[in-house]
């Protein structure tokens, strides 16, 4: 226990150069306090006391305003900075080393049973005001822009952005855009082609006309 509270202090002030000290991070810091009282509550969800577990998770959400599902699996090293109106749902799944910022939601869609939320990899940043919708997995080192809305999976090693998210950069290297003006039209080009049919059908009619004797011979 003593060894995990190290790991998330320490997380902490390496994530953020306005914590100063230990003692500041116990006492002032909203998100550390969110995920101990997870720990805690997550403990009596899994050992079939869910009234203890909610009655946990709640007195956190009136405390931080953060609220955190007992249910929900939490990896190591958690930074929830600021933390202001996260939510995070019951089946949600969180990898190790990762970040979330103020006014994230890792919720569900409503269309789903059993499994509902989403699972984030290792290495994850939720960047504030961002939706994860969904039983939908996020992979590993994924950044996730502010304010994005997140419905499909995304791979390893990339960047997503907008409503819905999608991807601008892969392994560091942006990805190139579709040019949502200049698209091909499927008909048209359709037309075009038949068009270039038509032409050859009506040089070969010219041609017979212009050979009577192959005319004769067929």
């Amino acid at each position: 226990m003593f060894k995990r509270i190290r790991e998330d202090i320490a997380a902490i002030k390496e994530k953020d150069p306005a914590a100063r000290t230990s003692f500041e991070v116990m006492l002032l810091y909203n998100g550390y306090k969110a995920v101990r009282s997870h720990r805690r509550a997550n403990w009596f969800y899994r050992h079939n006391m869910p009234f203890i577990a909610r009655w946990i998770s709640q007195r956190c959400l009136r405390k931080t305003n953060i609220e955190i599902h007992p249910g929900a699996t939490i990896g190591r090293r958690l930074f929830i900075d600021h933390g202001t109106g996260v939510v995070i749902g019951e089946t949600a799944v969180i990898g190790d080393d990762c970040t979330i910022y103020q006014g994230v939601t890792l919720g569900g869609t409503g269309k789903d049973k059993g499994k509902r939320h989403p699972t984030l990899g290792n290495n994850v940043m939720v960047g504030s005001g961002a939706k994860v919708l969904g039983p939908i997995k996020i992979g590993n080192n994924v950044r996730i822009a502010a304010g994005a809305v997140v419905l499909a999976d995304l791979p390893d090693d990339c960047t997503a952005v907008g409503v819905p998210a999608r991807i601008v950069r892969k392994c560091g290297a942006r990805v190139r855009e579709l040019d949502q003006i200049h698209i091909p039209d499927p008909v048209a080009q359709e037309l075009c082609r038949l068009e270039i049919r038509l032409n050859k059908l009506e040089a070969l009619i010219d041609q017979s006309q212009d050979n009577p004797e192959e005319k004769e011979k067929e």
